[in-house]
């Protein structure tokens, strides 16, 4: 059943959703691969797909990330898998000109760990 309801909150985030006034934001940047997003009344868990930050610029990236992606901020999630019960996806601003992964590629803050 918890499996369901994931599945359930991704359809609703990324299909339903996008664009309306209840589309998915920003709650919290736990880290420079985690993120907490929100629909209303529900929360999910958000590890940023094919990220690997080095640890001496995790700060760094993870201020990155607030800065360009402050509370509140609107997205769109194009999900790609689970593991360990948090929901792997890109995540993009709501005009889609901004994506979290490649900002940190783009500022040598990650490389990009999974083939093309």
């Amino acid at each position: 059943m918890n499996k369901l309801s994931k599945i359930l909150i991704i359809v609703c985030l990324t299909v339903l959703n996008p664009v309306i006034v209840n589309s998915a934001e920003i709650l919290q940047i736990k880290n420079s691969n985690t993120i907490l997003v929100g629909d209303q009344n529900r929360n999910l868990t958000i590890g940023l797909f094919c990220v690997d930050v080095n640890e001496n610029d995790e700060l760094k990236a993870t201020n990155l990330l607030k800065s360009e992606f402050p509370r509140g901020s609107k997205v769109k999630i194009k999900p790609f898998g689970f593991k360990e019960n948090v929901l792997l996806a890109k995540v993009f601003n709501i005009k889609g000109s901004k994506e979290m992964t490649e900002l940190l590629i783009a500022k040598d803050l990650t490389s990009e760990i999974c083939p093309s």
